[in-house]
């Protein structure tokens, strides 16, 4: 059996689009034909769910109960990705929760791929939390992403003083996430469908939809962009399938 694949999304800090880089992973490895499946963690109501209702089921991740619900599962399920959206505060709270269970230490030893796709916001307290994070990563792929969805500048960011927050985790990988058009991501949110689907001009159950052509275009070039980056990072060398994204469009 394939070794399985956990994805933890988070911050501890709130509203820098954890959710929508969780939703062009499940895309991109959809169109990687990639068994993928997500835990929301914004219980009681999620909103990765709102888009990807047939793969993702929400959970609090500090319940015992729920914990079991996704890793007492890994080996037992035939997906090969876990992809977890940590809701803002609990980053640094799951990682506590995930070395107290014995993950890490599982993923140390080589059982478990595990990989972490920390976001980062504009301010110094953002940085703050890689200090944080940087105890829970021995035996994790790092990925420390810029996400610019929400307009974000990061002029706060002295160079120096980044360079020295970054150093900090030995082979952390920088991610960019490019700004989608405004208008565009709005209409994304409003028809509560996968970007995939947007694109390919399809409602949540693969019946033909009306979106603006001029929107679609400028989702299919962003999420061409992204997932260009997961392409740079080997993203799929984490399954073990090794091959590039097909192009947005042609799923």
């Amino acid at each position: 059996m394939a070794k399985p694949v956990v994805i933890v999304v988070g911050a501890d800090k709130g509203g820098v689009g954890k959710t929508t880089v969780s939703r062009t992973l499940l895309d991109y490895f959809s169109a990687n034909s990639v068994p993928t499946r997500a835990f929301d963690t914004e219980s009681p109501r999620g909103t990765l769910k709102r888009f990807h209702p047939d793969l993702t089921e929400i959970v609090d991740m500090t319940t015992t109960s729920d914990q079991m619900k996704i890793f007492d599962t890994l080996n037992a399920v035939s997906p090969s990705v876990t992809v977890i959206d940590v809701r803002a505060g609990l980053l640094s709270p799951s990682l506590a929760s995930l070395r107290d269970i014995g993950f890490l230490d599982a993923a140390k030893s080589g059982q478990i791929t595990f990989a972490v796709f920390h976001i980062l916001g504009p301010s110094i307290a953002s940085l703050d939390e890689i200090a944080e994070t940087a105890n829970f990563m021995q035996g994790a792929k790092y990925y420390l992403v810029k996400n610019f969805i929400n307009n974000t500048s990061f002029f706060e960011w002295d160079q120096a003083t980044y360079n020295s927050y970054f150093h900090r985790i030995k082979d952390a990988t920088e991610l960019t996430i490019p700004k989608l058009n405004e208008m565009a991501f709005e209409q994304v949110e409003v028809a509560s469908v996968p970007f995939l689907k947007f694109v390919a001009n399809k409602g949540l159950n693969d019946d033909a939809a009306n979106y603006s052509f001029v929107l679609r275009g400028y989702v299919r070039h962003w999420l061409a962009n992204v997932w260009s980056e997961f392409d740079r990072i080997k993203l799929t060398d984490l399954v073990g399938s090794g091959k590039s994204s097909a192009r947005v469009g042609e799923k």
